[in-house]
């Protein structure tokens, strides 16, 4: 689906130039980001536990500590009472289930590797603010040199792992 709804060109506008004045009707849509609407920043359970018997008792101890909830007055806050339920569920969660523990991506990728990209940041900076021919040679080496010392940490740690 395109967002371009009508265009018309104007070949007699006199703009002083050998293009043609363009006008055109676009709609606009915004879209929040997909990444960020996958982000969790809260802690996440091992479910996978789940299945296995010990974990029964997960329920056990959820019951139990709804079961001191009961006694709760109707005067007290509905907010209150509902972090009171939040926060039994996610400790008794915590207890029984525990954490999941997220594996580490590219274990490859060392303080070293750090320093490359802060110079092929820098070198990039560099050439936007002065676009000297110094400046872009000097950035495709250090983005050679970077890239050249990923692909040679990357391979070891491959190797090693072999």
């Amino acid at each position: 689906m395109t967002h371009l709804r009508r265009c018309t060109k104007f070949k007699g506008a006199d703009c002083d130039t050998d293009h043609y004045l363009l006008v055109a009707k676009v709609r606009e849509s915004l879209a929040g980001s997909k990444q960020a609407a996958q982000r969790f920043d809260g802690e996440r359970f091992n479910l996978r536990k789940l299945n296995e018997l010990e974990v029964r008792k997960h329920q056990i101890e959820i019951t139990n500590r709804f079961t001191a909830l009961e006694n709760v007055s109707d005067d007290e806050d509905i907010k209150r009472a509902w972090e009171n339920i939040k926060e039994n569920i996610k400790t008794s969660a915590k207890e029984s289930l525990g954490l999941h523990k997220f594996k580490q991506h590219k274990p490859w990728f060392e303080e070293e590797c750090l320093g490359f990209l802060d110079q092929r940041k820098q070198a990039k900076m560099q050439r936007i603010q002065d676009p000297s021919q110094s400046n872009v040679d000097n950035l495709n080496n250090v983005r050679h040199d970077a890239s050249r010392h990923f692909r040679n940490k990357k391979k070891a740690y491959l190797n090693t792992k072999i």
